[in-house]
């Protein structure tokens, strides 16, 4: 830590109010606090202090403002500044706690979720929906502003309270009801759809395992068993053996990431991709993915996006191409003529060698390859530690692709993207 900063955070100390500037924590009385119009005069001033040195922010809000309120307003200020990556313009007016951000869906995937709901209901003049663990509130958001009636609930007194505040400055607190409590008393039977999005984290941090959900699993399964239609967030990597009998899963990719999955009951059952923004959607039925056909190398390489990956529709993809797969359990598929697709990247192959760091080193030198976009999927090398031992120089670029082919570690070298 550099020396400046310990003595700032020493004087913050001194000050008492070293919360301020050292942690995310957000307290439910100074939250309360911060709804009123003195809070909220603390906050606007927390906004114009955004990026300024944060010793001098707390110091400059403790003029006028107790310890307790400068926190919350400093804490609420830099979430919102980090929320606007999901959260865009909104995240200006919005309230956040830190895990509630971190799990909160991005608004264009709530968006997509809201919206292919109400496709899939003839609804009422507002269907009604239980969100049966609303974390900070980012789908209850676009449930009600896709024209649902929301009754919200979850086990965190703040977290509720800051549903609530999100509900009322996106001004469709008319629409939304937020209430402290379990998502295991919620009657699925009384709605028309229940969501879920189980919290994620323990005590440890993140977890992987559904088991360790909250609710844990066995609820939101019972939970889904009594509900008309049901929409499940789970984790992009949730084990297929949890995804219920009869549910579709669909795994959502934003801008070439995938953010989530979604389990979905009452309306059938498959496997389905979605890319976002564009909207595009691939789907399969049936539990068991189909398999693609495995050969040489051709001209090109195809990296399917992660969703495609995820949803084990690698053989649609490549079907999309007239491809086949350079290996039958890596998904880079290969093929002899450029299509251009949505669904994968294509990159044209200039070489492949069996993988040695002295080989590739070599022929990158001989090419003066001083600048490569490194990929892998099948491979236990590290990145940067290869690219630091590659000691690269040159004007040229490329990228190297590590994989298996027929189970032998290979590398593909190739050409760059063009500029869009």
């Amino acid at each position: 830590m550099p020396h400046g900063q310990r003595d700032g955070q020493r004087l913050a100390g001194r000050s008492g109010y070293a919360v301020a500037l050292t942690s995310d924590d957000v307290d439910l009385d100074a939250f309360t606090e911060l709804l009123t119009p003195r809070g909220q005069e603390a906050l606007a001033r927390a906004g114009e202090l955004a990026g300024a040195d944060p010793v001098a922010a707390a110091t400059a809000l403790r003029r006028t403002y107790d310890a307790a309120l400068t926190s919350a307003a400093l804490t609420q200020a830099g979430l919102r500044e980090r929320a606007k990556a999901k959260f865009g313009r909104d995240a200006t007016v919005m309230y956040f706690t830190p895990h509630g951000l971190e799990q909160s869906t991005r608004t264009e995937v709530a968006e997509h979720r809201a919206h292919r709901l109400m496709k899939m209901i003839e609804p009422p003049a507002a269907p009604a929906v239980a969100d049966a663990c609303c974390g900070i509130g980012g789908d209850l958001l676009a449930l009600a502003r896709a024209g649902c009636a929301v009754t919200a609930v979850d086990t965190d007194p703040l977290t509720a309270a800051v549903a609530a505040a999100n509900a009322r400055a996106l001004g469709v607190a008319d629409r939304v009801t937020v209430r402290v409590g379990d998502a295991a008393e919620i009657s699925p039977e009384e709605y028309d759809v229940l969501f879920a999005d189980p919290a994620r984290r323990t005590g440890r941090g993140r977890t992987f395992d559904p088991m360790a959900y909250s609710p844990p699993w066995p609820v939101v399964l019972d939970l889904i068993s009594r509900a008309r239609l049901a929409c499940v967030k789970v984790a992009p990597g949730i084990p297929y053996e949890f995804i219920p009998e009869g549910a579709q899963a669909e795994w959502v990719s934003y801008k070439g990431e995938v953010k989530e999955a979604t389990i979905w009951t009452g309306q059938g059952g498959g496997r389905r991709a979605t890319l976002l923004p564009g909207g595009h959607a691939l789907t399969a039925h049936g539990s068991e993915a189909t398999a693609a056909p495995v050969g040489p190398a051709g001209r090109y390489v195809y990296e399917p996006d992660g969703a495609a990956v995820r949803a084990h529709l690698v053989a649609e993809v490549a079907e999309m191409v007239g491809g086949r797969l350079l290996d039958p359990l890596i998904a880079y598929i290969t093929a002899d003529d450029p299509v251009d697709t949505p669904w994968a990247t294509r990159y044209e192959i200039e070489d492949i060698l069996p993988f040695s760091l002295k080989k590739l080193r070599a022929l990158l030198r001989e090419r003066q390859i001083g600048n490569v976009t490194i990929k892998k999927r099948g491979s236990a090398v590290d990145i940067e530690r290869l690219r630091a031992d590659l000691r690269l120089k040159g004007d040229n670029s490329a990228v190297v692709i590590l994989t298996r082919i027929l189970d032998k570690p290979s590398v593909l070298l190739c050409k760059p993207l063009s500029p869009a």
